[in-house]
């Protein structure tokens, strides 16, 4: 990626991080899909559905190895369950950016101390659920089980698993 590139990407990622502070709300709603590892739908009382790119974590794709088995663990335990997400932004894909709640514990910490996410870093910070992914690594849990590649990687390489 060239410095400009680079520079900016920096800079669009800094006006999402800037306006989702300025609109972070909380959304409560019952989960009624669940897209992939790290993406669901929540039906509030009132309203259409909200997608939610859960903040934090990057699970396998859909179309690579252990991605079914992040969407269906994350299915598994929030599927048709009310939920929190303190929201924070909106990705270039319009997905609102939250950290997803239920029953008080932290979605995000669970998929990741589960080995069915990453928490990447940012500019040599450590992701916000660094000592989650080391003991699933350590422990080796779910991806971590096997050579796993992480999903910016595989999206580089072989592109978007979404259909053209």
């Amino acid at each position: 990626m060239t410095f400009r590139c680079r520079a900016l990407a920096s800079f669009l990622l800094l006006c999402v991080w800037s306006c989702g502070a300025a609109t972070a709300r909380t959304l409560e709603g019952v989960v009624n899909y669940v897209t992939d590892g790290d993406t669901l739908w929540v039906r509030p009382a009132t309203g259409s559905p909200v997608q939610v790119r859960i903040q934090g974590i990057d699970a396998p794709e859909i179309c690579q190895p252990f991605g079914p088995q992040a969407r269906n663990a994350l299915a598994a335990r929030v599927l048709r369950r009310p939920v929190q997400v303190a929201t924070r932004a909106r990705d270039v894909y319009h997905r609102t950016i939250g950290r997803v709640s239920l029953e008080g514990q932290d979605i995000g910490a669970w998929l990741v101390a589960s080995g069915y996410a990453w928490s990447p870093g940012y500019r040599n910070r450590a992701g916000p659920y660094a000592a989650q992914e080391a003991q699933a690594r350590h422990a080796q849990r779910g991806l971590w089980a096997r050579t796993a590649l992480e999903p910016r990687l595989f999206r580089k390489h072989h592109g978007s698993c979404r259909p053209a």
